[in-house]
């Protein structure tokens, strides 16, 4: 499934993931640090989801009270969040 994710608090527009079941196949980010999203986007794929939000959940970018991957986290909770409500 596809699901589009617009975060806040960060240098990226948007975060496009492709799941399927409980794995997350692929993660594009739109804007933000082109070369540590490649490398956060090829170090989560094909793992599951919730394994995801465990190690990336929290980081901070500097001053700001997010980052890029504890976005990612938050698009994966808004994409389970509205699943569930399937």
């Amino acid at each position: 499934m596809k699901y589009t994710y617009r975060p806040q608090g960060t240098c990226s527009q948007a975060i496009e993931l492709d799941i399927e079941g409980n794995t997350l196949n692929e993660v594009f980010f739109w804007g933000g640090c082109s070369g540590n999203l490649q490398g956060i986007s090829r170090l989560v794929k094909g793992r599951p989801i919730d394994e995801v939000i465990g190690k990336l959940e929290g980081i901070r970018c500097g001053y700001k009270s997010t980052s890029c991957p504890d976005q990612l986290t938050q698009a994966l909770r808004a994409y389970k969040a509205e699943k569930l409500q399937k």
